[in-house]
């Protein structure tokens, strides 16, 4: 549909609501009027009292559109007095105009039931009659065009306000993940430096799986969220580079639930939890260790879990803080995609290790999972 066709719809849905309003107040204003006549006697029909509150109603809608341009132009941003003074000579014109509307409609049925009057001294009656109420109504639609228009433009205010809230988290989570990236990239080529000397065929492995790595992040590096089965394949190729480096002495337990696959989970939220077992509780020590990724549905909430079994947090508070950049980060994204509800702990392991466990809304995204599976399948299907 074009832009033009989808105006022109619009505008004949508003000037529906606009009959269907003038209706309601012609069936309103006639039956009143019929009550209030049958009371003090008065013998007029209901279907003449119809007639005139029809010609009265259904002229207000006719000049409807004519009115709201008129508002258009005297809008408070030209100031109140512009305003005031715009809208009080256009209500005389348009008073005006209605009472001829109404005159047509008088003379239309003198001429039925021969009254004799003419044009000149039905006007007359009309304007008597009409003009000073007609003002009034006038400054009714207008009241209720402003309130509108002002409604509409509180809603458009808070929509932008959304939406610009809504881009600058999505600049603070670019700018954290941003934050992420150096430090794997300064950890990873520190591992490969020092490899080097010691074996060069596995250093240049390294090069070749930190290269994939990086590919794979650069193909989706602007979303926020990703399916847990995306991140878990990131994290594997990144254990395949730990484990170049440190051999037998890195074991990789994985237990996760078919069901939370397709889970979106934040980008590149398991990586620097990894990163950090292996650098802190595998890597110092020659007798090595092993690193679990868990995950599980309970109810709408996504729980993941990342330990290892090396000593644990040795601080002098007893307990860990989280205050390496990767921890930090992670911290700091979760608070940004999801306020209040979720869940982000590091403990101590009661046969030693460090623990942290992640609770966020479950919420599937099916359609970046598949996405993600055939692009998966057509790379490997290259290699």
């Amino acid at each position: 549909m074009t832009s033009t066709a989808a105006s022109l719809k619009n505008s004949a849905r508003r000037f529906s609501v606009i009959l269907g309003v003038a209706t309601l107040f012609a069936l309103f204003f006639a039956t009143k009027d019929s009550f209030g006549q049958r009371a003090m006697g008065i013998q007029i029909t209901w279907g003449k009292n119809l007639w005139w509150k029809g010609m009265e109603w259904y002229a207000w809608a006719l000049f409807s559109p004519f009115i709201f341009r008129v508002c258009r132009k005297f809008d408070f941003s030209g100031g109140l007095s512009r305003m005031i003074s715009g809208q009080l000579a256009w209500a005389i014109v348009f008073s005006l105009l209605h009472s001829c509307v109404v005159t047509t409609g008088a003379w239309i049925e003198a001429q039925v039931i021969h009254t004799g009057l003419s044009v000149g001294r039905l006007f007359e009656i009309i304007l008597a009659s009409y003009f000073h109420e007609d003002v009034l109504t006038y400054a009714g639609i207008v009241s209720a065009w402003y309130a509108l228009d002002y409604y509409r433009q509180l809603r458009e205010r808070e929509r932008r306000a959304v939406e610009l809230e809504k881009n600058l988290a999505k600049a603070r989570l670019h700018a954290l993940k941003m934050q992420l990236h150096p430090h794997f990239l300064f950890n990873t080529l520190n591992g490969i430096a020092a490899l080097n000397y010691e074996n060069p065929k596995a250093a240049n492995r390294m090069l070749a799986r930190l290269s994939e790595l990086l590919r794979m992040t650069l193909e989706d590096d602007s979303a926020p969220e990703v399916p847990l089965r995306q991140e878990l394949e990131f994290n594997r190729r990144y254990l395949e580079l730990e484990q170049i480096r440190l051999g037998d002495r890195l074991t990789v337990k994985l237990e996760v639930a078919p069901e939370t696959l397709a889970a979106a989970v934040p980008n590149l939220l398991l990586q620097p939890l990894v990163e950090n077992a292996i650098r802190h509780g595998i890597a110092p020590y020659s007798a090595g260790g092993e690193v679990s990724i868990h995950a599980h549905r309970k109810n709408g909430t996504l729980c993941l879990c990342v330990a290892d079994n090396g000593p644990g947090w040795t601080g002098e508070k007893g307990a860990p803080d989280g205050s390496g950049v990767g921890l930090r980060n992670t911290r700091a994204r979760l608070r940004q995609l999801y306020g209040n509800a979720h869940r982000f702990e590091l403990t101590n392991a009661e046969r030693g290790g460090l623990v942290v466990e992640i609770d966020i809304p479950f919420h599937a995204d099916e359609n970046r999972d598949a996405q993600f599976q055939v692009a998966y399948e057509d790379t490997n299907a290259h290699h």
